[in-house]
C-alpha cells in the first residue's frame, strides 16, 4: 500500500538504484564476513529516493563511524520495484540483510520464514522496546518496527471552500457533504472529493475509504477476523455511496490512483480530499498560491471519541536468511533512536516511531503542526497492517464497492460478498 512519500520521485536516483536492487535480487543477502571480521549489510527500501538527496546515505556514515567494521549498502528503488524484489528474495530466501517493509507484506512473509523474529533479536541485544510506539507481531512476534508513520488527515483547498460560502474545513460528516455540494456547485470542473479507487492500486479502500469507519472509532475486525457487515462499516460505505450518488465525487475515480487524486487537488479541481502529510511540500513546490489546510477526517454527526487516522508506515525488518543479523539488528537500533528518529522522520516529514523523539518540522509550520496535534489527539488507525494478503483485501472490497456504486447492488448485498471474500483469505 502507497503512502503518500512513495510517490514523490526522484528520477535521477531511480536508474542506478534499480540497478543495485537487481543485483541484489541475484546476490541475495549480505557478503559474509571479511578476513578482517568487516561485514557489508545490504539495506533494501524506497525511502533513499523519497527523502532529499544524500540524507540517508549520511545516516549510514554515520551509522558506519559509530559501528566500525560495519558497511551499509543501500540498495534503493522506488515503492513498487522495492516491493518486487523483496517479494522475490523471500521466495528464494535471498531477501536483503535489512529490509524496508509495508505492514501489508508482514504477515504473508513471516509464514514464509522470510522474516527473522524481532523480538528474539531485541531480547538477545537486551534492547528496552518501551520507547517504540509500535511493533507488527504476527502470534505475538514483531517481524516489522514502524520506523516512520504517515498519517493521513483531511487536506481542504480552502480558497475553494471559501468561493462555496464554507467558512471552516467540515468536523462532521453532515458538514461534509454540505461543503462537498456547494463545492461541486461552483461548476467549472470543481468537485468536492476525490477518491482513488484504481483495482491496480487498491489502498484508497485503507487510507479513502476504510478511514470514515475508522474516524468515528469504527473497526471492520472482530476477534482478528473479518466483521465487514457491522454498522461501523456499513454506515461508512453507506456514507461513500450517498457522495458518489450526489455527485460530488470527481468524475474518474474508479480508474484513478493516489497520485491522480494529489495532482487533482494540487491543481485546484478537488476541494476536498484525504492523504498523507508526506505530499504537502509536494503539493507545495507544485503550486506555491494554493492555500490548504489540514483537518482530523470527519466523524459520524453524533460521535464524541477519540479519532482514528488512517496511516502508513515506513517500517523495517531482518532477514531469516542474514548471516548477520547481530549487525542488522544495530542498524534498526541506531534508525530506532531518538535522535536518529527524529532527523529521518524530519526528513521524512512524517511521525517518529520512537516515542521520545520529535521532528522539528511540527515547530516552524503550521500545517505540519496542526497535524501533530491531529495525531496526538486521536489514534493511528491501520486493521490492515499484519493481516493475511492485505493488498487482496483491499482489491476484493474495492471490486465489490465498484459494483455498488455503479448500482449493480445494494450496500448490504455488497458488505456480504466482501466478507465472503475475506474470510476465504483468512
Amino acid at each position: 500500500m502507497s503512502n503518500v512519500a512513495r510517490s514523490t520521485k526522484v528520477v535521477g536516483a531511480v536508474a542506478t538504484t534499480m540497478a543495485l536492487l537487481l543485483a541484489a535480487g541475484c546476490s541475495g543477502g549480505g557478503d559474509d564476513a571479511s578476513a578482517d571480521g568487516s561485514v557489508t549489510l545490504e539495506f533494501a527500501q524506497w525511502w533513499e529516493p523519497e527523502l532529499p538527496e544524500g540524507e540517508l546515505r549520511a545516516l549510514m556514515d554515520t551509522f558506519e563511524s559509530e559501528n566500525p567494521g560495519i558497511t551499509v549498502e543501500l540498495l534503493s528503488g522506488p515503492y513498487a520495484s522495492t516491493k518486487e524484489q523483496v517479494v522475490a528474495g523471500a521466495a528464494t530466501g535471498t531477501m536483503s540483510d535489512v529490509v524496508g517493509l509495508d505492514g501489508a507484506w508482514v504477515s504473508d512473509f513471516a509464514k514464509q520464514g522470510a522474516l527473522a523474529d524481532m523480538s528474539q533479536l531485541m531480547t538477545d541485544a537486551k534492547y528496552d522496546d518501551s520507547q517504540l510506539a509500535s511493533q507488527v507481531q504476527i502470534d505475538g512476534s514483531t517481524y516489522m518496527i514502524p520506523v516512520v508513520n504517515f498519517v493521513y488527515p483531511m487536506f481542504t483547498n480552502d480558497d475553494l471552500l471559501a468561493q462555496a460560502g464554507v467558512d471552516a474545513p467540515p468536523s462532521t460528516r453532515t458538514e461534509f457533504t454540505d461543503a462537498a455540494e456547494a463545492v461541486t456547485a461552483l461548476g467549472e470542473n470543481t468537485y468536492g472529493w476525490i477518491v482513488p479507487l484504481s483495482l491496480e492500486a487498491p489502498n484508497g479502500i485503507q487510507n479513502d475509504v476504510m478511514s470514515w469507519a475508522w474516524a468515528s472509532g469504527g473497526t471492520m475486525l472482530k476477534d482478528g477476523q473479518p466483521d465487514l457487515t457491522n454498522p461501523d462499516v456499513t454506515s461508512a460505505v453507506d456514507y461513500v455511496k450517498s457522495l458518489w450518488d450526489a455527485g460530488v465525487v470527481a468524475p474518474g475515480s474508479l480508474t484513478m490512483k493516489e497520485q491522480d487524486k494529489v495532482e487533482e487537488f494540487t491543481n485546484g479541481r478537488v476541494g476536498m480530499m484525504i492523504d498523507s502529510l508526506a505530499h504537502i511540500n509536494l503539493i507545495r513546490e507544485s503550486n506555491p498560491d494554493l492555500n490548504f489546510s489540514v483537518s482530523a477526517v470527519p466523524a459520524e454527526d453524533d460521535f464524541t471519541g477519540e479519532r482514528g487516522i488512517p496511516y502508513a508506515s515506513w517500517g523495517i525488518g531482518v532477514s531469516e536468511n542474514s548471516e548477520h543479523k547481530e549487525e542488522a539488528w544495530k542498524l534498526v537500533d541506531f534508525l530506532m533512536s531518538e535522535k536518529t528518529n527524529s532527523d529521518l522522520s524530519s526528513m521524512a516529514n512524517a511521525f517518529p516511531g520512537n516515542t521520545t523523539s520529535v521532528p522539528d518540522f511540527v515547530e516552524d509550520d503550521e500545517t505540519f503542526a496542526a497535524a501533530f496535534e491531529i495525531y496526538k489527539s486521536g489514534y493511528p488507525a491501520n486493521e490492515f497492517v499484519g493481516l493475511p494478503v492485505a493488498e487482496q483485501l483491499m482489491r476484493l472490497f474495492d471490486e465489490q464497492l465498484q459494483k455498488t456504486l455503479t448500482g449493480d447492488q445494494s450496500v448490504d448485498d455488497m458488505l456480504q460478498a466482501s466478507q465472503d471474500a475475506w474470510t476465504a483469505e483468512f
